[in-house]
């Protein structure tokens, strides 16, 4: 009996860490902050100096016919209503790079830099762009500032592509840990 007891006691307990160990949180219903914003890529060509923000590090490796390896760095300006006129809110600085062989993809890793009357500080983003999807997001990794530790998703949706030499994103910035 008392080694039933036992068992059972054990099993419990294994039970308790078990579920403990893979219980998640709980997706927030809502996010606690959101953004709207516009992100303006114009490529560098050698002859649009004062309108570049964006320029090829790296060329692409020639494996595939998708730009594979090519690397890029960019400081663009972040607008709230898709005008390229339009004051900048927010500058995007960071890079990107062409990941896949069959396909458009690039992976982000930038920060938004706020230095308006609105926000002060950075919301660090990164992940996948698989570009044949409508709708994609990536992470919201960190922050500073008005967004000190900030946790979310910015999800990017393609506006307005002009080749390779300019692109726009409307981003839907939604912050689930806001501190």
């Amino acid at each position: 009996m008392e080694g039933m007891v036992r068992k059972t006691l054990l099993i419990i307990l294994c039970l308790f860490i078990s579920s403990s160990l893979t219980s998640s949180h709980p997706k927030p219903a809502k996010p606690c902050k959101r953004i709207t914003l516009y992100y303006h890529d114009t490529m560098f060509k050698g002859n649009n100096v004062q309108n570049a923000s964006a320029a090829a590090i790296t060329n692409s490796t020639g494996l595939g016919s998708f730009k594979f390896g090519e690397t890029v760095v960019f400081d663009d300006p972040m607008t709230e209503d898709g005008d390229l006129a339009s004051p900048a809110m927010a500058r995007a600085q960071g890079f990107y790079f062409y990941n896949m062989k069959n396909t458009y993809n690039a992976w982000f890793a930038y920060s938004l830099v706020f230095n308006s009357s609105q926000y002060k500080g950075t919301i660090n983003v990164m992940g996948a762009d698989i570009m044949d999807v409508d709708r994609r997001d990536l992470s919201v990794v960190g922050g500073t500032g008005d967004f000190f530790m900030a946790r979310g998703i910015v999800t990017f949706i393609s506006d307005v592509v002009e080749g390779a030499d300019y692109f726009r994103l409307k981003m839907d910035v939604k912050l689930f840990e806001c501190y």
